[in-house]
């Protein structure tokens, strides 16, 4: 299993399927959050948070329990972000996180910003907010657990579910009989 640091994350070469542990700075993006991004991209206003290397975890974070950095934090379902991550990674995110495939449209955007979508396995948010070291409140505060939250990670367990090329684990799905 590769360790992987989100700064040297676009030198790395990473095959879908492989397992990978992610260390360092990400940030995470629902819904609303991304929903927000494209309409300030859109309206040519700057953005809360420098997209360039970003890595966008789709997740919000549950309330922190007492002695803990943060609550459960596990992946949500990435096929809804479909509608504005081609958008965002034309703006510099290098990976984004979740759970489930990604549709053509991400797919073909991924291969043509080399980029990558990491895939979190769900229902696992408690083992997930134990990689986080840090937790911090980046944009859109009035969101509360849907907010931008820049989180510092230490060997976050992932899966590579598009590579670079496009190749995906989850483009194929079974055939029922």
């Amino acid at each position: 299993m590769k360790h992987i640091t989100t700064k040297n994350l676009p030198a790395v070469t990473l095959t879908a399927g492989e397992q990978i542990l992610l260390s360092g700075d990400i940030y995470t993006a629902r819904d609303a959050v991304h929903m927000r991004l494209c309409e300030l991209l859109d309206s040519d206003l700057p953005l809360p948070v420098n997209l360039d290397g970003a890595v966008l975890y789709y997740a919000g974070p549950a309330p922190m329990p007492p002695g803990h950095i943060i609550g459960s934090c596990g992946p949500t379902t990435a096929e809804r972000m479909d509608r504005y991550t081609p958008q965002l990674l034309r703006q510099g995110v290098i990976a984004t996180i979740g759970k489930g495939a990604r549709g053509q449209q991400v797919i073909d955007a991924i291969a043509e910003t080399k980029s990558v979508y990491f895939c979190a396995v769900g229902g696992a948010g408690a083992l997930l907010a134990s990689c986080v070291t840090a937790c911090e409140v980046i944009a859109f505060a009035e969101l509360g657990c849907e907010a931008i939250h820049k989180l510092t990670v230490k060997n976050m367990p992932l899966v590579v579910g598009v590579d670079k090329t496009g190749n995906s684990i989850l483009s194929k799905r079974p055939q029922m009989a």
